[in-house]
């Protein structure tokens, strides 16, 4: 195929998932592996015309398809198709081999899924589940499950869960009210410094403005939230990544905060479940429910591969959005409502506690804190957290850098995850760590 003979706006289809500039990228490529070498591409202006689209996406396809080394680009001169040995070579990008010892944050015991009794739930949602439950879908999820999960709350994390919306997780959950926020006219958001860099992305991405809010031993400086912030997104009963639980002092100054300024908090109950030193301490929303939106999910109880998780709304709030498969809420109403939840979440208690001493004891005489709950703790160093993290890495050992986590670097620290590692693991992936830590 010449260049001269290609039409390409008639070649190039943009369709399949991802942004406009990741369609057009693949589209390309489809066509360029056809050209001969030094063929020159159209110019960004007169593609984008063609196409009918910005001329942002095709610079970001082009400057895609240059680092793969389908093209080949030089300032003030056309791009041109780029073929090596007699074929077009994509650059392969190196890859990292898998580490060995994975200690990210972030994920349960997948080995201990609940295989066959999440199973047996789907099989009796296929086998007696009313035919008109396959129909449309309620966009705030279904009844049954929220109904399930309400009582689950007011059980379980002493909630006031008057309005269960079912969402993906808290991901799409605090997505969906940070746009609802947008909405109504909130331009910024506080977060945690440090706190969940994806939260912060998505509420980015909604519009808002970011404005972290440093946390100490007590939690997030109330008094520190600027002016103009009317709505905060917190981790009240495990902080992550400090792992540090709101005082009550701190949780007064806060919900007084949200009635004084006609804010919102946006409360994340991420993994609150596992507390190994007393009884998980209840929800800031079961306080003021009026004042506060909760979220929680099964991501870090079961899998993040269900994509199952929830919203508590205050009464004047709505958000949109669509809900997850019927058949998977079903099935984990029925988990839920059988016992199988909660007996799964006991075993899974009493594993993590027995894995976490372990390796507090494995680590020997380092500094660490947060090891009262959740799934990772905090390990703190004497010398640079990014230099460990490639040491750790070369010995095929993944660790994060807290400051991953920090709008502005700070103490050297790592932040290690414990829940996917095996039981057989811990003592040589300590070992290789504090090796790595010198």
């Amino acid at each position: 195929m010449a260049g001269s003979q290609t039409n390409w706006g008639v070649l190039l289809e943009l369709t399949g998932p991802g942004p406009k500039h990741e369609q057009l990228a693949r589209a390309l490529r489809k066509v360029v592996r056809g050209l001969e070498d030094g063929v020159a591409v159209p110019p960004s202006r007169q593609l984008a015309a063609d196409l009918g689209c910005s001329r942002w996406v095709v610079t970001q396809a082009y400057a895609q398809l240059v680092a793969e080394g389908y093209l080949a680009g030089r300032t003030g001169a056309a791009t041109r198709v780029r073929r090596v040995g007699g074929a077009v070579t994509a650059k392969q990008p190196v890859r990292a081999a898998a580490p060995r010892y994975d200690l990210a944050p972030g994920l349960p015991d997948l080995r201990h899924f609940p295989r066959q009794r999440w199973a047996d739930a789907v099989r009796g949602v296929l086998t007696t589940a009313p035919h008109t439950d396959f129909g449309l879908p309620d966009r705030a999820g279904h009844p049954r499950l929220r109904r399930v999960l309400a009582d689950y709350l007011r059980r379980v994390r002493g909630a006031d869960p008057g309005d269960v919306v079912i969402c993906g997780g808290v991901t799409d959950g605090v997505s969906r009210v940070c746009h609802a926020l947008r909405e109504t006219g909130v331009t910024r958001l506080a977060v945690e410094d440090p706190g969940w860099t994806r939260l912060r992305r998505v509420a980015a991405g909604a519009g808002l403005t970011v404005e972290p809010v440093p946390v100490d031993d007590e939690g997030i400086q109330v008094s520190r939230i600027p002016a103009g912030a009317r709505a905060v997104l917190v981790t009240p009963a495990h902080q992550f990544p400090t792992g540090t639980v709101l005082s009550p002092r701190r949780r007064a100054e806060l919900l007084d905060w949200a009635r004084d300024g006609d804010g919102l908090i946006l409360e994340d109950d991420y993994d609150a479940e596992f507390r190994y030193d007393r009884r998980p301490v209840g929800t800031v929303q079961g306080t003021d429910p009026a004042r506060v939106a909760l979220f929680g999910s099964v991501s870090k109880t079961l899998s993040p591969a269900l994509g199952l998780g929830w919203v508590v709304l205050p009464p004047q709030w709505t958000v949109s959005g669509h809900a997850p498969p019927v058949v998977d809420q079903l099935a984990l109403a029925g988990f839920v409502d059988s016992g199988g939840y909660d007996r799964h979440l006991r075993a899974a208690r009493l594993r993590y506690r027995t894995r976490r001493d372990r390796l507090v004891e494995a680590l020997g005489p380092a500094r660490l804190s947060g090891v009262a709950a959740g799934l990772h703790l905090v390990l703190h160093l004497d010398r640079n957290a990014a230099a460990v993290v490639r040491a750790a890495r070369e010995k095929g050992v993944k660790v994060t850098d807290l400051d991953d986590y920090r709008a502005t670097p700070g103490e050297p620290a790592l932040v290690l995850g414990y829940g996917n590692l095996a039981d057989n693991a811990v003592e040589t992936a300590a070992r290789l760590l504090r090796e790595a830590a010198g």
